[in-house]
């Protein structure tokens, strides 16, 4: 097995371009997020929900459903091809948010949220799954940070557009951000990416195969360990996302600030992928993303120790969160590429579960953390320092209690990787 996929000579996309779809992808989920925190006050408001905290739902509801959604796009994609599958789901999302667009009430508005929580579900496994389809190890762990600067540029500027079309026009046309970027990338993936799946790696749509695949993908020790503190790392940025309009923009006193300081921390964090994409390579997605780990740690005690003395204002917080979601960045891409390096063919069903256990996992603890808010950052700090602690405790399982290895040496991935340029030029 390679570095890149056995197809790769005549695969029609640039390096550049695959970049480009694979985020456009994952910012279709990540929009569907980010967009919507400065209208939450507006939403419960024009909708008479009485509870400050309740508000959250439109986005827990949404996260929750995607990682309950997960579970089934990648065993589809496994005998029906990832293409298929990526056209159904921005499709399907495309009507659930036109549904959240005009829905009359609160529970209409998270029914519809939930459903389109399920379908772009899709969006987060099937880059994951056509990635481990093109690439292996701290190869795929470059390219997904590559990816992930990319389409970081959503969620550093989807707040402030949310907050402009507040400006201009009411919450409802907040969703119509959401569907024009649901057809951006139906059109795109529709005219320009081919089949990924082998043919010889499609496996029957039977309960028995399907159950099998995904018990391998949670049994296998050098993998489990990564997604679950995978999990563990993301709750946190789920637990912060959750309470994040309420704190920063009401509690520290950010305001109409809002969007722009959650726009710069994802810049940040995009230079931290930027970063790791041209390190991993050379160092090794393990000691990159073990050294995070532990600074991810470190920074969440500090975080918590501030936010306990009561003196924490606004400009500390941002500081000190921003360094928390840059460590994100060098461990999220890196473990990801560790978790499915054994899992080549049958990348969708490993991807599917994995993706699973991760968002509900991460959702309903991010969910917890954001309904504990109790006025200060405590909550979200001291949570993220027990999280990092328990996400070691999951690396040192599945690395027998050995940190910073290296697997293969960089002249591996230097021969092994596809071209920048297909050789007809595609």
């Amino acid at each position: 097995m390679t570095g890149a996929h056995p197809q790769d000579d005549a695969f029609p996309m640039g390096q550049a371009e695959f970049v480009g779809l694979m985020a456009a992808m994952q910012a279709l989920m990540s929009l569907s997020i980010d967009v919507m925190l400065p209208a939450l006050g507006h939403i419960s408001n024009d909708l008479g929900v009485s509870g400050a905290n309740e508000r959250q739902l439109v986005v827990g509801v949404f996260m929750t459903c995607a990682g309950i959604g997960s579970l089934f796009p990648g065993a589809l994609a496994d005998r029906f091809g990832r293409r298929r599958v990526v056209l159904f789901a921005t499709a399907g999302n495309f009507i659930a948010t036109f549904v959240c667009a005009i829905s009359p009430s609160f529970p209409v508005l998270l029914l519809a949220r939930g459903i389109a929580g399920l379908l772009t579900s899709a969006m987060m496994v099937m880059p994951m799954t056509i990635l481990r389809d093109r690439y292996e190890g701290d190869a795929m762990a470059r390219t997904q940070s590559l990816i992930a600067t990319t389409f970081m540029v959503v969620p550093m500027i989807a707040p402030m557009v949310g907050q402009a079309i507040m400006l201009v026009a009411g919450w409802r046309w907040i969703f119509g951000v959401t569907c024009a970027m649901g057809v951006v990338v139906f059109i795109w993936a529709g005219l320009r990416l081919p089949e990924t799946l082998l043919p010889e790696n499609k496996q029957e749509i039977r309960p028995l195969v399907i159950v099998g695949n995904m018990r391998l993908a949670l049994t296998e020790r050098s993998a489990i360990g990564y997604f679950l503190g995978a999990a563990f790392v993301q709750a946190g940025l789920f637990g912060y996302l959750n309470s994040a309009q309420q704190l920063v923009g009401e509690t520290l006193g950010a305001g109409t600030l809002f969007p722009v300081l959650f726009g710069l921390m994802a810049l940040v964090m995009a230079g931290a992928n930027f970063i790791n994409a041209r390190i991993v390579v050379a160092f090794g997605a393990r000691r990159v993303s073990h050294c995070a780990l532990f600074v991810f740690i470190v920074m969440g005690a500090i975080h918590a120790l501030v936010a306990m003395s009561g003196k924490e204002g606004l400009w500390a917080f941002v500081v000190l969160m921003t360094i928390s979601m840059c460590m994100l960045s060098f461990i999220a891409a890196n473990f990801q590429a560790i978790s499915l390096q054994p899992f080549a063919r049958i990348a969708g069903a490993a991807a599917s579960v994995m993706s699973f256990v991760r968002m509900v996992l991460s959702s309903l603890i991010g969910a917890a953390i954001g309904l504990s808010f109790d006025g200060t950052a405590l909550p979200i700090a001291g949570s993220m320092a027990v999280l990092g602690v328990m996400a070691l405790a999951m690396v040192l399982y599945s690395e027998r209690g050995k940190l910073f290895r290296r697997i293969n040496p960089p002249e591996y991935y230097r021969q092994n990787q596809p071209p920048k340029t297909p050789p007809h030029g595609g």
